[in-house]
This record gives C-alpha cells, structure tokens and sequence, in this order.
C-alpha cells in the first residue's frame, strides 16, 4: 500500500451448524484455503467465537480499499474450483454476515 491510502477489513462472520464447527474448518483447510488466498491475498485471520454467539466461525481480510476488494472477490467468485468448494460448504452454513471495517487514524494496522 502507499502513502495515504486508505484500506478497508472485511469482517466476514458465518453461522455454522450446531457440531459441524470442526468439519466446516477441516473442509475449508483441505480445500477451500489456499484457493482463498490465492485470489484475496491478506489474509488477517480466521476464529471461531468461544462465548456469546456460538458455532460462528469469523474471517478477516485485508483490502487497499473497494476497488481492490471487489475485483478480487470478483475474480474468486468467477473461479470454478471456488464455486465448487462453496457448493461442499454450504450445508453447513446456516447465516452469512459482512462488515467492512476502516481503520482509525491512531490503528496500528492502518
């Protein structure tokens, strides 16, 4: 990134099946990973959520802004091999939520 631009995290929170958590992430890991990362790039990290709402796994990534975002997301989502991954994940997903989060001024991962 240069100097002053701004970039953007997309917070991506999945509701899981009730005891699915594990065979979502081991799908994921076998096959949907290094496909995903492939096309986003910064990967931020992934969690699962340990009190409050259970059975949500969390991901975050890392985009230079909007653009950047959607043309990865775009390319990602055009690719067969991802869409077949989706297909072997979906059962297991029960909601989807996304939030784009901007930096503060004074945040380290600005």
């Amino acid at each position: 990134m240069t100097t002053g631009q701004v970039m953007i995290l997309d917070e991506r929170t999945y509701a899981i099946k009730p005891a699915h958590v594990r065979d979502y992430l081991d799908l994921y890991v076998r096959e949907g990973m290094d496909l995903q990362i492939s096309h986003l790039g910064h990967l931020i990290g992934w969690f699962t959520t340990d009190s409050g709402v259970v059975n949500e796994v969390v991901h975050m990534w890392r985009f230079e802004d909007a653009g950047d975002r959607e043309r990865r997301r775009a390319a990602m989502e055009a690719d067969p091999a991802w869409q077949e991954f989706r297909a072997k994940a979906a059962p297991y997903v029960l909601e989807m939520r996304s939030r784009i989060l901007r930096p503060t001024a004074f945040s380290p991962l600005r």
